[in-house]
């Protein structure tokens, strides 16, 4: 027996998805995709789509009329046709031979020899509008990759799932799910960066905001406002700043040893 133990079985109480038992007996192809959502996600969907419609319905007059109503239109267009295909289409696939990811558009694929670990993990911050659990794949480069639906709103108990999952993939992998020190600094590496691109973006995101303020004040009191300079060119140039400080602050950070080939 391995560090996870023998399994739960059906894990979930009979919602870990649509189960295959392979010939050594143990639930190996599963299948998880959406079955439930909570009403108050739903009632936030229909409040942004009918906000998107009033914004778009309603008479206005001047530039924001010009540029706004289709920047409104394409990004509901993009954001709401995505949401709807991955609710649809968005799926975890687990076979004798990996695990599929299918997104929106594409699908990943992993082998069980590729694959190092599979954790459930905690949204680092919590939302009513969003799962506590989610699960993420980790291969043997550090990198992860998000399991569609495999959270505590599809599963019930989304940890003996996965621990039950690990112990039947253990034949497909031919090899134990210990922890392996140099995979662990990998995945802290990239860790740290995610980190380093996400601060660099708020970053970003307070500059065009203070941008965006000083670009009123110059509508009302002067004849002139540099738009494009305010709105794009100077939070881009402090986002690449800022992402290029913070990745090297934490590259600095590694051993050496990590960072060579």
């Amino acid at each position: 027996m391995d560090e996870y133990g023998a399994g739960s079985g059906d894990a979930a109480g009979g919602e870990s998805g649509d189960e295959a038992w392979d010939e050594a007996g143990h639930g190996i192809e599963r299948e998880y995709r959406r079955r439930w959502l909570p009403g108050r996600l739903l009632a936030l969907w229909a409040f942004l789509l009918l906000n998107c419609v009033f914004q778009l319905t309603r008479s206005t007059t001047g530039v924001a009329a010009d540029w706004g109503r289709p920047v409104i239109a394409v990004t509901a267009v993009l954001a709401f046709g995505r949401l709807a295909l991955f609710m649809t289409r968005g799926r975890t696939l687990v076979t004798g031979d990996g695990v599929r990811v299918r997104g929106a558009v594409s699908e990943r694929r992993r082998a069980w020899q590729d694959i190092y670990d599979i954790r459930v993990e905690p949204i680092p911050r919590k939302s009513s509008f969003a799962p506590q659990w989610i699960t993420f794949l980790y291969d043997t480069e550090g990198r992860r990759l998000l399991l569609p639906h495999v959270n505590d709103w599809q599963l019930a108990d989304p940890h003996a799932e996965m621990t039950d999952l690990r112990y039947a993939a253990t034949r497909q992998r031919d090899m134990t799910w210990e922890r392996r020190p140099a995979v662990e600094a990998l995945i802290r590496r990239r860790a740290g960066h995610r980190t380093a691109w996400q601060r660099a973006f708020n970053g970003g995101l307070i500059v065009w905001l203070c941008m965006f303020v000083l670009w009123v004040v110059l509508l009302v009191t002067t004849d002139e406002q540099p738009a494009l300079l305010l709105l794009a060119w100077i939070p881009l140039a402090a986002f690449a700043l800022l992402a290029a400080l913070l990745n090297w602050r934490w590259e600095s950070q590694v051993p050496r040893s990590l960072r060579e080939p």
